[in-house]
This record gives structure tokens, C-alpha cells and sequence, in this order.
């Protein structure tokens, strides 16, 4: 889970690249990056860091043109170094710098076919490397001197034939223009906007959130469809392509529990309104499972739980407090890259006030509990503080399976719920009562709002991976995890 976002305008672009990376830092902290063209020239900056560590006045003034790309790192394939920095570059055909959300499963054996079949050496295991050499090499397989849309088109469905995964790009082919692509089934979100230049012409912007348009005066046009690629000329011109068979829009559920900002919309869906939602009936199961008089105070863990655990307050009738003050210099503990530093990271983010447990019965609601370390942090915190009881809610059902499409969720063993009943959950946690939510009432929490929508990715509750995952990969990714 990374974001992404790719610009093409009249005027210079880095001022709103770098807000729209400021807006989608929530999706990775590891590093961040941005190339942009002008006059056939890439002019590129990438490391380790979180955006405004990154870049300062001196590449506003080095980073010239009016189109680029840019993304933040959220480090789920390949090592965490800086040469795994995005976006990444090959010099032929036409020189192409690529910026990539999600994650190959196919990704072993499309680098033995890069090297043995497609004569392309691969320098890192990092699947966005090759994902962006199979488009290259997708697209010189044409050789065109002067390549139209539809070569790009062609190129990208060559490109889906052969990779397995979520598939969410950016793109920028040097003097011809911005490719952004997303897979046949949508699962990681990707959205184009536009606003009218002085010209009376318009700019676009296409990003993994609809967040991202506001601070640039952009608006939200509307989603890229699943198996869809759209082609944007430096001069403006936009040209689209569904470049797959019976595609299948299925978004990922876990966008609208967490990841995703609650400004954005997502597949006609408002993340906010989904959190409402989530909560509503998420207090209709804890009516039935806790005893009322177990609850004096909602507490939600922020930021995320927010606009779900105050909709459970008001549907309880409960007090809704702020409980913990967030530190708000230490970033989402959820997306660190190693387990140790998440743990001794959620003393740091969170600090209890203690008024608010004092002698009171607690309801913590949180987003979701995935190993469980940080609720079991979070519940021995409300018991120091001085809370008489603590039950936990939580607005996600059980987390029990490996992600395969872009998120870093640890091994399956690792998975509080993959191992463990409700009761040894609550065991581990130390807490008096736990209520998860119901898939379906997740389910439905999103498909309510847009009838068009049929169904949503949500494998790390179910195990129903749509795409071809193998027993072998799961094994893999397991020792890796591990």
C-alpha cells in the first residue's frame, strides 16, 4: 500500500506533486519520490524519509516542468533501502519512469522470464522494478518512432496478461505523455481530476486518492475502472482503454476500515460515510454482547476509530470522551516496517488522560486488531490510568489471512484472530469484553452506499483471494513475514 499520484498541466508541477504527497502520506512512510519532465529531460529526487524530509527549496528550484509523478513508500516487496525508493527508471524504449501501489504475486517468475526471454537484467527483488521493465518491454516490442495511444494500450494489456496482483501505476513516457493503469479488479483505489487553466483548457491529475485533488484546486472526475488505462498527452489530451477481459470492479474493504483518509471517496463511496455506517452497526452488536452497564465512557482510538466510535456513543447513549492525546510526530504505527518498532512505538504515539478512566467503565473502539500488540498496549494503558473495566470493540471482523495485494500484514501465525477464539483473543488482550463486527455488517457498510457496487476484496477476513494465488506464494510470503 503505497500512494501514488501523477500530474499533467500547464504550469510547473512540483508545488502541487508535493502536496498531493503530503495528503497521501498516510499511505507510506518509508521514503518518497518524484520525477518530472521537461523538454524531453527527467528531473528526479527520491530517499528514504517521510515527504518534507525529502525534498526542500532547493528541488522546488531543480525540479523543473509541467509533468511528473510522484509516491510515498509503504515497504511491502523488496528491502527497505533507498534504492527501492519510487518512482524507478529505464532508458529504453523512450525513457519511462514508473510509480507502483500494490503488490505481484507472480513476481519470482516474471523476473526469470525478464532475464532468460525478455533480455532485461532486474537489480533488486523489488516487484515495481519488475513490473516496470515488463511494461518497457511491452511497449518496445512495438517499436514505433512515433507511438500513438493505443500502442501504449496494447502494451499495457500484454503487461496485465502477464502479471498476477494488484496493479495500480503511474507513468511517465519522456515527451510523450502520463500512462496510469489500474488492475481488473480495482482492489487499491485510483482516481483522475481536473481543473480549467488559464488557457481555458484543463489539467489533470490522477491519484490513489480523491484526497489528493483539493489542495491543488483539482476536482474529482471520477474513478479509473478496473483493467482501464488512460493515456494524458503533455498537451492535455486524454485518451482511455479498457485493456482486459471481464473486468470486475472489487475494491479492497481494508481501504475503507483504515487506510484510506476519511475525506475521499472511493468507488462512489464516501470513506466517511462508510465509518458511519460501520459504526452504526457495529453498536447494534455490542448492544446485544455487552451488558449495558459494563459502559460509562466510548473511548476511540485515534485517529482512524473516530468517526466509527462516535456513532457507537450516540447509538449507545453513552459518553463519547477523547481519551488519548495523540503525538502526532510519530507516524501510523500500522505501516512501520518492523514489528519491534510498531510496538515501542505505540507508547509514544499514545498518552492515556487519566481523567477520563478514572474509576469508570471503558469502551475502546478501534479501526481493527490485527496482531493484537497494540490493543494489548493500549488496554494495560486504560488499566494504569485507573479504569474499574475495559472492553474493546472493534470496527473490522477478525483479521485471519495473509495479504497479498499491497498491505505488510504479517504472517499468518501472527494474526491474533488466525489462531485464537474470541475468548483466547480477549484472554490475550486482558480486557473484560470484545466484540468484533460482523464481516457482512462490513460488507454491506460499504456496498449500501453504491448500489452499482457488486462486492469487495476482502480476502484477510475470508481467505477468497481473486486472483491465481498459490499454496507456494503463501508459503513464501509466510517465511518472509515470519
Amino acid at each position: 500500500m503505497c500512494g501514488i499520484v501523477g500530474i499533467v498541466q500547464k504550469e510547473e508541477c512540483f508545488t502541487e506533486l508535493y502536496d498531493s504527497l503530503i495528503m497521501l502520506q498516510h499511505r507510506g512512510q518509508d521514503a518518497a519520490g518524484m520525477t518530472i519532465c521537461e523538454n524531453g529531460k527527467l528531473n528526479s529526487r527520491k530517499a528514504k524519509g517521510l515527504v518534507k524530509e525529502v525534498f526542500n527549496q532547493q528541488h522546488f528550484e531543480r525540479l523543473k516542468g509541467t509533468y511528473g509523478i510522484g509516491h510515498v513508500r509503504y515497504p511491502t516487496a523488496g528491502g527497505n533501502s533507498k534504492e527501492y525508493a519510487q518512482p524507478m527508471y529505464v532508458n529504453s524504449p523512450y525513457g519511462i519512469s514508473l510509480a507502483h501501489n500494490g503488490n505481484l504475486s507472480n513476481t519470482v517468475d516474471l523476473a526469470e522470464e525478464l532475464f532468460h526471454s525478455d533480455l532485461r537484467h532486474i537489480s533488486t527483488d523489488s516487484d515495481s522494478e519488475v513490473l516496470l521493465n515488463i511494461l518497457a518491454h511491452e511497449i518496445s516490442k512495438r517499436g514505433e518512432n512515433n507511438p500513438s495511444p493505443e500502442t501504449y494500450f496494447d502494451a499495457v494489456e500484454s503487461t496485465f496478461n502477464r502479471c498476477e496482483g494488484s496493479i495500480n501505476v503511474v507513468s511517465i513516457i519522456t515527451d510523450y505523455g502520463l500512462l496510469a493503469f489500474r488492475d481488473k479488479f480495482g482492489i487499491r483505489p485510483l482516481s483522475i481530476g481536473s481543473r480549467k487553466n488559464s488557457d481555458g483548457n484543463f489539467d489533470y491529475m490522477v491519484a490513489s486518492e480523491s484526497c489528493a485533488f483539493a489542495s491543488s484546486g483539482y476536482e474529482h472526475e471520477r474513478d479509473i475502472n478496473p483493467g482501464e488505462a488512460v493515456f494524458i498527452t503533455f498537451k492535455g489530451e486524454v485518451y482511455s482503454r479498457i485493456c482486459v477481459k471481464n473486468p470486475s470492479l472489487s475494491p479492497c474493504l481494508f481501504e475503507y476500515v483504515y487506510f484510506a483518509r476519511p475525506d475521499s471517496i472511493i468507488d462512489g463511496v464516501s470513506v466517511y460515510q462508510s465509518r458511519q455506517l460501520m459504526g452504526e452497526k457495529l453498536a447494534k452488536k455490542i448492544q446485544k454482547e455487552i451488558p449495558d452497564d459494563d459502559i460509562d465512557v466510548v473511548i476511540p482510538i485515534p485517529e482512524s476509530s473516530i468517526t466509527s466510535g462516535t456513532k457507537v456513543a450516540r447509538l449507545l447513549n453513552k459518553d463519547l470522551a477523547y481519551g488519548f492525546v495523540k503525538n502526532r510526530y510519530v507516524g501510523r504505527t500500522f505501516i512501520m516496517p518492523e514489528q519491534k518498532l510498531r510496538k515501542e512505538s505505540v507508547r509514544r504515539k499514545l498518552n492515556p488522560i487519566v481523567d477520563e478512566f478514572k474509576d469508570k467503565k471503558v469502551l475502546l473502539v478501534d479501526d481493527s486488531i490485527v496482531r493484537g500488540t497494540t490493543m494489548k498496549e493500549i488496554v494495560t494503558m486504560c488499566y494504569k490510568a485507573g479504569a474499574k473495566k475495559v472492553s474493546v470493540a472493534s470496527a473490522a471482523a477478525e483479521v485471519k489471512y495473509p495479504n497479498v495485494y499491497g498491505i505488510d500484514m504479517a504472517a499468518r501465525k501472527d494474526l491474533i484472530a488466525s489462531t485464537r477464539s474470541n475468548d483466547e483473543i480477549k484472554d490475550f488482550l486482558g480486557c473484560d469484553n470484545l466484540v468484533y463486527q460482523s464481516l457482512d455488517d462490513m460488507v454491506q457498510s460499504v456496498l449500501e452506499l453504491n448500489p452499482e457496487l457488486k462486492g469487495v476484496e476482502k480476502s484477510i477476513f475470508d481467505g477468497a483471494y481473486p486472483t491465481n494465488i498459490s499454496d507456494k506464494y503463501l508459503e513464501d510470503l509466510e517465511l518472509k513475514r515470519g
